[in-house]
């Protein structure tokens, strides 16, 4: 996996002389040396990428680009986007075959699945791959790793990518034997001639290949799906080896030549100001060299730093001994009056009133009316935490008026746009390496801590590493939004849903992009509101209005929590009204196979950027899984007393996920989790063992948030300072069962980092009522300081 110089090629941009980017196997554009905590000293030298890149020999100059490969790809506008080979692949005269990989590396095993697609169709053994992490660039199209959108948005076209390469290959080889092309076939790593056997190794046949034009889509055959070799399979990891081994790069490991460090206190409310500063004390502390002074922050937030006081130091240590010997008059900014105690009963208030109306199916104020029994409920979700296990942490270099950073950033391009606006310097003098991200769950594709090294390098004329401390973290997040929920049903003599009123209310995340927003709109209210699946002939969504008191971003699934908590919960409340089974009222609920048409309901529906055509809201494949999971949990059988079993059933990005919980709880309300059991039909899957542990992942993530996730703020400023009042699950609350059933589909992939996440809440609250008979409306159900349930948390039935 890492180069040696003598291991690197001539390219074409530098036999024309354009700039080449230098990358290291980690993906830090430089030619600095990176020495790791860890102690492991990284490559840094790099090189361009080429379509097909013979490396050098005993000092010849390497195979390049032919002239007529200057010319435009004629596959520079596939459906996803640009699938020119060169963009995505090198291949060396070793074998070695390195793979470009756009979007962020953050756990969720995109450098691994990216590289299956393109291996896949271009016949490479899997041996012989390397990744290459590239740049921000907009070259790549989006890069973006959010929204479970890296498989989706870009399978066909790096499918694409490897088949033109193998097709380039194999030409090469036919032209080498003198036969016709389909004469030869490329095989792991080889071009075989069929009549005879020989082989040529793709090595061999680089130079050759680059000479050729790059077919067009036409002249090229993509593999059958039973023709498969790594894609839908169980392959290895390319990056669990090393993380074992200790050989990544992550932010915190970025080293520099004559670096220095830096933290920052920040004013302790959003939009809070810097007073006077007496540093006397700071810079006395051993290793301070001195002080910066940020920018207050002026609304709307977007990306920009908070403002406050960087300390820079010669060592972390020093910075942070520093920032507590500082002195700043902090002042009060617009957000003093924040606390959430009454902001919840604001909000509340709000959803229990008229909202602006985004679904509109029959006449559910005349159907409510009608209805044989009315149920109604309320429900709170509190403010999240991203509180990835890494920490911000960037590193930035100033140069003349050039400027380069190293971040755990899940946006490259987004950090370059916000770092040339906020320096006000032309984007091409801004560059953003991407290390691997030690977590992320959307925090960290907003860079604001990006800009705050970049500041401070440009201050000081040195590489500066701004880390963040826990605290820091937890206290100047783009918080989860807290939720209030209104839900009213109406029943039939027979107990059949005759009416649904849905009232949501929450900050926007458009607050941090905007002073005039104070209402979702359509695009948060279509995950997991306005796209509610029951067939129920009198629908009604409204949204109320709801400003922010802190910043407000997407985190893990985003609005789809709060309303997957709410409907499934209610689903399970009318059931219980009705005198039925939970699993299967809402089996009922979801009604008649269908694609459900929002369009008729006046739904303007995004459907997660995704043609509806393509990726319909299929209540077969939603009910599929929820009857799956049910009966990989032996739904129905006899339990002991105290232990009871709750179902939910959700379709975000694209994907079904259905998740029964079982709990068990003792006489003295000490809750635990025997199974879990999760079925998931993501469409077509890349790699089953990743998407396992997704779904599990994405499970913990989503009851660790129900039982303790809880950010509050007084007067404005956060409340929780670090773990022991943030609280996690912990390993020995985990589910001690586990199963996941993954659905096989031919369907278009969906989306697998964030599904798992939103029925996690109301399996688990649906499954204490059938327990315990304690119906739970608020999350968290216990929060940090809690260990028991305890009849207070209940809301009557």
């Amino acid at each position: 996996m890492f180069l040696n110089n003598s291991d690197l090629g001539t390219t074409v941009e530098q036999l024309a002389g354009k700039p080449v980017e230098s990358k290291s196997p980690e993906g830090a554009a430089s030619s600095i040396s990176t020495l790791s905590r860890r102690s492991f000293v990284m490559a840094s030298s790099g090189l361009a990428i080429g379509v097909v890149l013979a490396g050098c020999s005993s000092g010849e100059e390497a195979s390049t680009l032919s002239a007529a490969q200057d010319k435009p790809s004629p596959l520079s506008d596939v459906a996803g986007g640009d699938a020119s080979p060169g963009l995505w692949i090198e291949i060396e005269q070793s074998g070695t075959v390195k793979i470009t990989v756009h979007r962020s590396e953050m756990g969720q095993q995109v450098w691994t699945s990216m590289a299956q697609i393109v291996a896949d169709e271009l016949e490479a053994d899997w041996d012989d791959i390397e990744i290459v992490q590239a740049l921000g660039d907009p070259k790549y199209g989006d890069q973006n790793t959010d929204g479970s959108r890296s498989v989706r948005f870009n399978m066909h076209r790096l499918r694409v990518a490897g088949a033109a390469m193998r097709t380039m290959l194999e030409r090469a080889g036919a032209e080498e034997w003198g036969v016709a092309a389909d004469r030869v076939s490329a095989e792991l790593g080889y071009v075989v001639h069929k009549d005879n056997g020989e082989t040529l190794s793709f090595g061999e046949l680089a130079g050759a290949a680059s000479a050729l034009a790059i077919p067009a889509e036409n002249e090229i055959a993509l593999k059958e799906r039973k023709d498969w070799r790594y894609i839908g399979k169980d392959v290895s990891s390319l990056t669990v080896e090393q993380i074992v081994h200790g050989k990544g790069t992550y932010g915190i490991d970025v080293q520099l030549d004559d670096m220095v460090y830096a933290v920052i206190a920040r004013p302790p409310q959003i939009f809070g100001r810097t007073g006077a500063v007496n540093d006397d004390a700071a810079r006395a502390i051993p290793g301070v060299l001195r002080t910066v002074r940020l920018t207050d922050l002026e609304a709307p937030a977007v990306f920009k730093p908070v403002g406050g006081v960087a300390v820079v130091a010669t060592d972390t240590w020093a910075a942070m001994q520093g920032r507590k010997a500082l002195k700043v008059d902090w002042q009060d900014g617009p957000n003093a009056g924040h606390t959430t105690s009454a902001y919840f009963a604001s909000m509340m208030e709000n959803a229990r009133s008229d909202g602006s109306v985004h679904r509109d199916r029959g006449n559910v104020g005349d159907a409510l009316a009608g209805a044989q029994t009315r149920v109604t409920a309320e429900y709170e979700v509190a403010s999240f935490a991203h509180s990835a296990m890494e920490p911000p942490c960037a590193t930035a270099k100033w140069t003349g008026d050039k400027l380069e950073c190293w971040a755990c950033v899940q946006d490259p391009q987004s950090t370059r746009a916000t770092l040339s606006g906020v320096l006000g310097i032309p984007l091409e003098n801004v560059t953003v390496n991407a290390t691997w991200l030690g977590g992320a769950f959307g925090r960290k594709s907003k860079p604001d801590f990006v800009c705050e090294a970049a500041i401070v390098a440009r201050e000081v004329g040195k590489p500066v590493k701004v880390t963040w401390s826990r605290e820091d973290d937890l206290g100047y997040d783009y918080y989860h939004a807290p939720s209030a929920q209104f839900m009213e049903g109406g029943l039939d003599r027979e107990g059949k849903v005759t009416a649904v009123l849905h009232r949501s209310v929450f900050p926007t995340i458009s607050t941090t992009f905007s002073t005039e927003a104070d209402e979702p709109g359509a695009g948060e209210l279509g995950l997991g509101a306005s796209d509610m699946p029951f067939d129920v002939a009198n629908i009604r969504l409204e949204a109320g209005k709801a400003e922010a008191g802190l910043r407000i971003g997407w985190l893990r699934a985003v609005a789809n929590n709060q309303h997957a908590f709410a409907v499934q919960s209610f689903a399970a409340e009318l059931a219980h009204a009705a005198g039925r089974d939970q699993k299967d009222y809402l089996m009922e609920l979801i009604g008649r196979d269908r694609f459900v048409d929002l369009a008729a309901d006046g739904v303007d529906y995004a459907n997660y950027s995704a043609d509806i055509a393509e990726y319909p809201i299929d209540t077969a494949r939603l009910k599929h899984v929820g009857r799956k999971a049910a009966e990989m949990a032996g739904w129905g059988r006899t339990l002991p007393d105290g232990h009871g079993l709750g179902i939910a059933v959700h379709r975000s990005f694209l994907t079904y996920v259905a998740t029964v919980v079982e709990v068990a709880v003792d006489a003295d309300g000490e809750l635990s989790i025997p199974g879990v059991w999760v079925s998931v039909d993501a469409g077509t899957v890349v790699n089953p063992r990743h998407v396992r542990a997704q779904m599990e992942g994405g499970t913990i993530y989503g009851l660790s948030n129900a039982l303790y996730g809880e950010i509050t703020a007084t007067g404005g400023v956060v409340d929780q300072k670090n773990f022991p009042d943030w609280r996690l699950m912990r390993m020995g609350e985990a589910p001690r069962s586990f199963e996941v059933d993954i659905v096989s589909s031919t369907a278009p992939p969906g989306g697998v980092g964030e599904p798992g996440t939103p029925p996690a809440a109301p399996a688990l609250t649906n499954a204490i009522f059938a327990a315990t008979g304690m119906r739970i409306r608020r999350l968290p159900i216990l929060g940090p300081n809690r260990q028991r349930l305890t009849p207070d948390i209940a809301q009557a039935t």
